[in-house]
């Protein structure tokens, strides 16, 4: 899973979710990608789980490009744990998303197959995605 090597501190404050992608927002490396078009955290998990999607329908043909890097740690109190006593432990890593941002790009496969390859990765996603062609 993705997950930063080092940091400078060891957690963050949630912040907020304003806004639309002001960078990341069009295709770059591949023919063909997934645009997000709701706002949300997406966690290591999901962006793995929606690699090994695309690479299983593939038969790892063709190329794939990774936009997010989940470099937020999140973090999470154990259960049944009372109240104060200070910030939880670091849970996972996640990436917040902002409407308009390419999460994914692919080249050397068909149209067909990268839209079904980039339609089963968008079901692993918590967010709402757009198919997107180079013009």
């Amino acid at each position: 899973m993705l997950m930063p090597k080092k940091t400078k501190y060891r957690k963050q404050q949630t912040g907020k979710m304003r806004g639309v992608s002001g960078r990341g927002n069009s295709l770059e490396f591949g023919e063909y990608g997934l645009k997000a078009l709701g706002r949300g955290y997406i966690t290591s998990r999901q962006i793995e789980a929606a690699r090994k999607a695309i690479a299983h329908y593939t038969k790892r043909g063709g190329r794939l490009w990774i936009r997010i890097f989940p470099a937020k740690p999140i973090t999470k109190k154990p259960n049944e744990t009372r109240m104060g006593s200070g910030k939880g432990a670091v849970d996972h890593y996640a990436v917040l998303v902002l409407p308009g941002r390419v999460l994914l790009e692919m080249s050397g496969v068909t149209k067909e197959m990268a839209g079904q390859a980039l339609l089963r990765a968008s079901h692993k996603l918590p967010l709402k995605t757009r198919f997107l062609m180079e013009k």
